[in-house]
Formats: C-alpha cells, sequence, structure tokens
C-alpha cells in the first residue's frame, strides 16, 4: 500500500510451495484477509515471492493473465518480488542451499530473467519495479582467494547478463526495473564495505565495456545503466547482524552514488551476556532449529567473532559481550524472556527514510513463524497482519516525529 514513506507489503515468501498453483492459492488466502484489516480503501501492494518452477508456470499466459484479473479485482498491484529463495522454502531443510543455484549457475540468471519478465507484466504504469537476490553466493563454498576471484567474475557477468536484458526492457517500454542485491552474513557480499569495494570495482569495471559491447551503450550510459538496474537489498536484520550503524552504511551507500532499491524491514535476534549467562544460553537453544541458517556474529571488546550456524555458537562460542543471530523474528515482539530483539534498527531505518528518502519499496519479511519457539507462534495471516500494523504505527510515528 502507498504510505508516507513508500509502497509497504510484505513478503510473501512466508507462504510455502514451489508451483506457481501452491502459490496463487495462498495469495487467494491470505490477501483478502490481510487487505480488509490493514488497508480495505487502498490499493494493496504485494511482495511477490515465485519460485523457479513457478516463474516458468506463471510465464504462461493461461496463468499470468488469470493473476492479472485477480489483481484487478483485489485492488492489488505487484511492484517488488523476492528472487532469493530459488527453490522450497518451508517444511524442509533449506540452511545454505538458499543461495543454490547461485549466481556462478547460470540457472540464476535464468530465473531471475524470467522474473523481471513476470514482473514488467506486472507492474503498474510509471511505477519502478525491483527484485531482491542473493549475494553473488554462499561465502564457504569458496574457501580460498584464487577459487573466491574467479566466483566473483562468474557470478558478476551472468549478472550483467541480466542487466542487458533491463536495459532491453527500459527502451522498449520506459520501465525501470532494478536487482536488488542483499547482503547477509557469510553471503560472498556480506557488508557495506564489501558490497562498495565489489560494486566499484568488478560490477564497474566488467560492465562499462560489456555494456558498451552488448547494448550499444556510450561508457557514460553503461556506468549509468549499472547504478540503475543494480541496487542494494537494505535487509535491516542482516546489517544489524553485521553491527552496521544504519545510518553510517546508508551514507556509505549514497556518498558512492549506489541505489538502495528495497528496505526489507526484520529484526534479529540480539544477547548480551552481562548477566544471566546460564539461562540466556537455555533460551536460545529453543532457537536452533534445522531449517534455516542462523548466522551469529559476536562483540565482545570491539573484536568481531562469527559463526556459520547458532548450533556453532551454542557449542563453540563463549558467552560473552553482545550476539547477534540471524532469526528474522517477529517484529511486533521486543523481548523474548532474557533475549531481546534489533528492533530499534528499524525505527532509525525509517527516520531515515523519513528526513531524506532514499527508496520507493518497503517489504515486511519475517518468514520463520514456523520455526520460532511455539510461545512465539501465531496463524499466519493473524501474524502478518500485526507486522504490518507495527509498520504503519512506525511510519506514522515517524512522520509525527519528524515534523
Amino acid at each position: 500500500m502507498k504510505t508516507s514513506l513508500g509502497h509497504l507489503t510484505y513478503c510473501s515468501n512466508i507462504h510455502p510451495g514451489e508451483r506457481w498453483d501452491d502459490h496463487f492459492s495462498a495469495l487467494q488466502t491470505s490477501i483478502p484477509l490481510i487487505r480488509q484489516a490493514v488497508a480495505p480503501d487502498k490499493a494493496f501492494g504485494m511482495g511477490l515471492r515465485v519460485a523457479g518452477l513457478a516463474s516458468k508456470d506463471l510465464l504462461l499466459e493461461s496463468n499470468l493473465k488469470p493473476f492479472q484479473e485477480w489483481l484487478t479485482e483485489q485492488n492489488a498491484y505487484v511492484f517488488t518480488m523476492n528472487g532469493f529463495p530459488y527453490g522450497g522454502f518451508h517444511d524442509t531443510r533449506v540452511k545454505e542451499d538458499v543461495h543454490a543455484p547461485d549466481w556462478i549457475q547460470p540457472e540464476r540468471r535464468d530465473y531471475t530473467i524470467r522474473l523481471f519478465q513476470i514482473l514488467s507484466q506486472l507492474l503498474p504504469a510509471g511505477m519502478r519495479g525491483g527484485i531482491s537476490t542473493s549475494p553473488l553466493t554462499y561465502r564457504h563454498w569458496w574457501p580460498t582467494e584464487l577459487t573466491r576471484t574467479e566466483a566473483f567474475q562468474q557470478a558478476t557477468h551472468h549478472m550483467l547478463e541480466v542487466v542487458v536484458e533491463l536495459v532491453r526492457i527500459n527502451q522498449a517500454t520506459g520501465q525501470v526495473l532494478h536487482l536488488d542485491i542483499e547482503p547477509e552474513p557469510d553471503g560472498l557480499l556480506e557488508n557495506s564495505a564489501e558490497f562498495i569495494e565489489w560494486f566499484n570495482g568488478q560490477l564497474i569495471f566488467d560492465g562499462v565495456p560489456y555494456l558498451v559491447q552488448k547494448a550499444g551503450l556510450s561508457e557514460a550510459e553503461a556506468e549509468a545503466a549499472l547504478r540503475t538496474h543494480i541496487q542494494v537489498c537494505y535487509d535491516v536484520c542482516h546489517f544489524a547482524v553485521e553491527f552496521e550503524n544504519p545510518d553510517e552504511a546508508l551514507n556509505r551507500f549514497e556518498a558512492e552514488g549506489i541505489g538502495i532499491g528495497k528496505i526489507q524491514i526484520s529484526s534479529a535476534l540480539k544477547v548480551d551476556f552481562e548477566n544471566y549467562v546460564s539461562e540466556k544460553m537455555e533460551l536460545l537453544s529453543r532457537f536452533d532449529e534445522p531449517t534455516y541458517l542462523h548466522q551469529v556474529v559476536a562483540q565482545h571488546q570491539g573484536t568481531l567473532l562469527k559463526y556459520p550456524d547458532l548450533n556453532e555458537a551454542l557449542w563453540d562460542g563463549t558467552p560473552t559481550g553482545e550476539w547477534r543471530i540471524h532469526y528474522h523474528v517477529p517484529l511486533f515482539v521486543e523481548q523474548y524472556g532474557l533475549l531481546n530483539s534489533t528492533r530499534d534498527d528499524i525505527v532509525r531505518v525509517l527516520n531515515r527514510q523519513q528526513r531524506k528518502p532514499f527508496t520507493e519499496h518497503l517489504e515486511v519479511e519475517t518468514y520463520t513463524w514456523g520455526v520460532l519457539p511455539p510461545e512465539s507462534q501465531l496463524p499466519i495471516e493473524e501474524s502478518i497482519i500485526r507486522e504490518l500494523k507495527w509498520t504503519l504505527a512506525q511510519v506514522e510515528g515517524n512522520v509525527r516525529n519528524l515534523n
């Protein structure tokens, strides 16, 4: 829905399924209930997740046209998509395979192009559209500098092929579509510094001559196209786990001329070990589950120590200082017993958006409902409604506080 800070939605990766029929059935059940609760008199914006197999289904006219008609009936529109998880994302072991196929594989390129072809047909006139995606690959799949360099080169090449398609779409339709890369702990692009180094180095260095050759652009046009079509997905949870100050990170991106395509509004677990250490470790153990990666970054006396997953931190970590855990916990809950969250970072990001707008797209992304401890679980539509209402309250509060 349109708000004073941009178009707000939730990410439909919360709904299971790998085929379009499954996706559409979940949307038909959930969207009318959610829309009636949070925006009964407004057009309802959607953050659409379409799995790899479903993307092939939805490109068929027999599926795309009925979906377009349903969107019209529901007074709903699609302005952003989540192209990070390719395959099964619920009721199966996901862990590091959320990156597969990674950007080194042509399947990731082809999937992303299909998503943009879908988005181009769904996007309302005059609106920009974005698709979030993996930060190239999973860091621990490429343990040496040599193979990591090769991974950067191949992943960047495949991404540039997507940019050529986005230039073509722009020239044919006037639509501005952007690929929003989502840094996260243990991604090959993990934080703002790594993203900026890659963007100003590999992407620009390889991308300008590539677009000159493949898209017939001048060098200046090629660099402008890269800055238009390759942007950042600022996942608040991910940057918080990396202990990045939101204002400082956003200032760095702005200074480098790198756009923010989307804010993913999400919250991580946070725990300090000043007291009640054994009790907090016991509570943390209840969040250790086998479906998703829950990377841990521990800060002690200015030093960061990283663990690929919560179970490793619980087993090998020393409970001192502060830990932040990649979990995407509910936004409307600030504390989990003796554990806290990084929810304050969301407020800081929204305040920055109010002071100096840097994106048009805001997407709530809490997808871990099914693996939360039982006392934190609610029916899915009720959960999404509470997340959106909490976010809307922050948006309205930011406007009042800053006037």
